[in-house]
């Protein structure tokens, strides 16, 4: 079974995107997975289409309706839809790379995209939605951040790298940062590749990529050390 995934919003123009270029765009063509985008305003019942109304209790913006939107999710997922509900939303939880192959191991994802100020608590709530983060910084809408968890997720999915060592070697997949990477010329302006990469010796340079790889996270990322 292939990865399959469901993207609500109030702009499908937006995908694939940048999904379907490179691996992904490759893995979408030959049906490793696949990706439905459905237009959350067809599921509105006035002329206009109207999927937002003013905040309960008063405040700047508009929130999106949860009758609304609870119609675009019982239509794309029903209650016998195995995949889980995902909410792109600023106050979600930080999306990591264990979040993110727990994702790739299974049936895919139906992902709802926010826009303005929300969505309505009751529906978050009633349709036991996933609050899904992917920084502490705000996006025009939940589009772009949808794009990065379907980036992270395809690439992860078998047959979609060349190399599956690839995935096992990257940043946080270990609990680190990647070491530094090196390739020719032999010498750049002055600077050498390490000596000990061509050295032929790979247990000197598995111990200095470790090394590397635990300065760099001290230095940058020390709260990962601490989640050890």
């Amino acid at each position: 079974m292939s990865f399959s995934a469901s993207v609500l919003t109030l702009y499908p123009e937006m995908f694939p995107g940048a999904l379907g270029m490179s691996l992904a765009g490759r893995a979408l063509e030959t049906g490793i997975w696949s990706l439905e985008t459905v237009q959350i305003r067809d599921f509105a019942t006035d002329r206009h289409r109207t999927v937002d109304d003013t905040p309960a209790g008063g405040g700047a913006g508009m929130v999106m309706r949860a009758d609304v939107l609870a119609r675009a999710i019982d239509r794309t997922s029903p209650p016998s839809d195995p995949r889980p509900r995902l909410l792109m939303s600023p106050r979600g939880r930080p999306l990591k790379q264990e979040r993110v192959r727990e994702l790739a191991a299974g049936p895919g994802a139906v992902i709802l995209c926010g826009r303005f100020e929300g969505v309505d608590q009751r529906l978050i709530e009633a349709r036991q939605l996933e609050e899904v983060s992917i920084g502490d910084y705000i996006l025009s809408g939940g589009e772009p951040a949808a794009l990065v968890l379907l980036d992270a997720v395809v690439r992860l999915l078998p047959g979609v790298m060349g190399n599956e060592l690839s995935g096992e070697e990257e940043s946080f997949e270990g609990g680190l940062l990647e070491h530094p990477h090196y390739t020719r010329p032999q010498e750049f302006e002055g600077r050498p590749i390490p000596e000990v990469l061509t050295s032929g010796n790979h247990a000197r340079i598995a111990a200095w990529r470790r090394a590397q790889a635990e300065r760099l996270t001290r230095d940058r990322r020390p709260d990962l050390l601490h989640d050890e």
